[in-house]
């Protein structure tokens, strides 16, 4: 199967193989696993990166579950044979190819390839390294989290001084229709007349056109 350009570029720096110091006392001191990318996606491609491997081991074998048997092995892979890649009783309907160095690619990975994945390197009879790493499949392509918490304190402030300013706005529109019409109101209102001056006088407030000029006497 056809290696991902971007994991080409990854074989050609020479970091699937990054040899370290040797314990023989702790097979878990110098193997360790990096994961291309750290956050997989659902349908892409995962490498698991197994560095610190010394160049002379025996074989690796692949796991996947806390427990390490033949119930849980994905598969074995012998470098120095044509077939290297023997497929294990764990693996199923993956699709994972074995690299030379240790590694092992997972192509088009799902949900239900999430857990836990461990290699065992067989540097000679006594001496067994080991590794292993979380892998979380995510269900659907998402951006890395970003907190927008001063955008949106800043909307929200934008909108509440907008509404305020609003109601401001409307308050004095009212205020300046209800004062304007009082003024009018008092402009045209009848000229005051005492009570006396009603029962002698007519008024001269309605006088204009000729009121009460032509009958009176």
């Amino acid at each position: 199967m056809e290696i991902p350009e971007w994991a080409q570029h990854y074989f050609s720096k020479g970091l699937l193989l990054n040899p370290g110091p040797l314990d023989p006392t702790s097979s878990w001191a110098a193997l360790r696993i990096q994961k291309i990318p750290e956050y997989p996606q659902k349908d892409q491609d995962l490498l698991l990166s197994v560095q610190g491997i010394p160049g002379n081991f025996q074989d690796f074998n692949w796991y996947l579950g806390e427990e390490t048997n033949g119930g849980t092995m994905l598969f074995t892979y012998f470098p120095d044979l044509q077939r290297p890649q023997r497929d294990g009783s764990a693996m199923g309907q993956h699709d994972i190819v074995g690299f030379p160095n240790g590694s092992m690619m997972l192509h088009r990975v799902q949900p239900t390839d999430s857990g836990t994945y461990q290699v065992a390197v067989n540097i000679n009879p006594a001496w067994i390294m080991r590794a292993k790493t979380e892998v979380q499949v995510a269900e659907e392509h998402k951006e890395l989290p970003i907190i927008h918490l001063p955008v949106s304190a800043g909307i929200m402030a934008a909108i509440i001084i907008g509404s305020l300013s609003a109601g401001s706005l409307f308050i004095c529109c009212i205020a300046h229709l209800l004062l304007t019409g009082g003024w009018r109101g008092q402009s045209h209102s009848p000229c005051p007349s005492s009570s006396r001056s009603q029962r002698t006088t007519p008024t001269r407030c309605g006088a204009g056109k000729g009121g009460w000029g032509k009958g009176g006497s």
